[in-house]
C-alpha cells in the first residue's frame, strides 16, 4: 500500500496542547488516546512516522523569562517537558497497537533512548513510530527548529504541522470571520508575510534544505490519510 503514497516517510509535528485538557494545561489521558487513534489510521498504510511533541501544556518559558528567569534554565525545563508528553503519548500509541521508540536529546536512558540518528532511521524502516523528545537538546531553539533539524536528518519527505486550525491564515480566523486561507506559500513569503507557520529558524532550515512544510488540522476526520495519498488539504509550504 506503500507504493500509492505520496510521502512514504513523514515528521509529524504536534503541540504540546494536543495532549491537554480543556483548560490548556497538564496531559489529558482521553487526549492523548484521540491523538493515538489519528495517527494510527495513517500507520496501518505503512507510512515511516516520526513524531516531535511541544511542551506548552505543561510549561511555558514566557512566563519564567517575564519574572527574570535565565533563558537557558528556562528552555531546558521545556526540552524535559517534552520527553514527559513523548512519554504519555508513547504509552497511547503503544496501547492502540503501535509499537513506538521514544528518543531523548537529553540522556535519560532509563525512560527513553539517547538520540542516535542511524538507530532511529533503523526504528522507522522496521515500522516503530519515533518520538523525538528533548527538543534539540540546546537552549534558544524551539521544538519547531527541533522538528525541522530531526526530519532532515532522518530523510523525512515532509514536516506535517497539526494544529487545530485546517491552514494558514492571514489573521487569526477565530476572531476575523473574514480571514483568508492560503492554499499555498513560499517560504520567502512566509516569512516576510511573519506568518505563525513555524518560527524563522525552523522555516529557513526547510527552505535552505527544500523541505515542504504541510499544515493542517489533526483533528478533521480523515485529514492526514488525505494528506498522505497527495489530496490538497490545508496549506502547503514550499518552493
Amino acid at each position: 500500500m506503500k507504493e500509492n503514497l505520496k510521502y512514504k516517510r513523514i515528521l509529524l509535528k504536534l503541540s504540546g496542547e494536543s495532549l491537554s485538557g480543556p483548560d490548556g494545561f497538564g496531559i489529558d489521558p482521553f487526549r492523548a488516546e484521540s491523538v493515538a487513534e489519528h495517527i494510527k489510521e495513517i500507520y496501518k498504510f505503512g507510512v515511516e512516522i516520526a513524531l516531535v511533541i511541544g511542551a506548552g501544556n505543561i510549561w511555558r518559558g514566557r512566563a519564567g523569562l517575564e519574572r527574570g528567569m535565565d533563558r537557558a534554565t528556562a528552555d531546558y525545563m521545556g526540552m524535559l517537558a517534552t520527553v514527559l508528553n513523548a512519554l504519555a503519548l508513547m504509552d497511547a500509541m503503544e496501547r492502540a497497537g503501535i509499537v513506538t521508540r521514544v528518543q531523548s536529546a537529553i540522556e535519560m536512558r532509563d525512560v527513553a533512548e539517547p538520540y542516535i540518528r542511524r538507530r532511529a532511521i533503523r526504528h522507522l524502516e522496521k515500522g516503530r513510530v519515533v518520538i523525538f523528545g528533548g527538543g534539540t537538546g540546546n537552549p534558544y531553539f524551539s521544538t519547531d527548529t527541533a522538528a525541522a533539524l530531526r526530519a532532515m536528518e532522518i530523510g523525512a519527505e515532509v514536516v506535517i504541522k497539526a494544529t487545530k486550525v485546517d491552514g494558514v491564515y492571514d489573521s487569526d480566523p477565530v476572531t476575523n470571520p473574514d480571514a483568508v486561507k492560503f492554499d499555498t506559500l513560499t517560504y520567502i513569503e512566509t516569512l516576510n508575510k511573519r506568518l505563525e507557520v513555524m518560527d524563522s529558524t525552523a522555516i529557513s532550515l526547510c527552505m535552505d534544505n527544500h523541505l515542504p512544510i504541510l499544515v493542517l488540522n489533526l483533528w478533521e476526520e480523515g485529514v492526514l490519510r488525505q494528506a498522505l495519498h497527495g489530496e490538497a488539504v490545508g496549506t502547503l509550504v514550499c518552493d
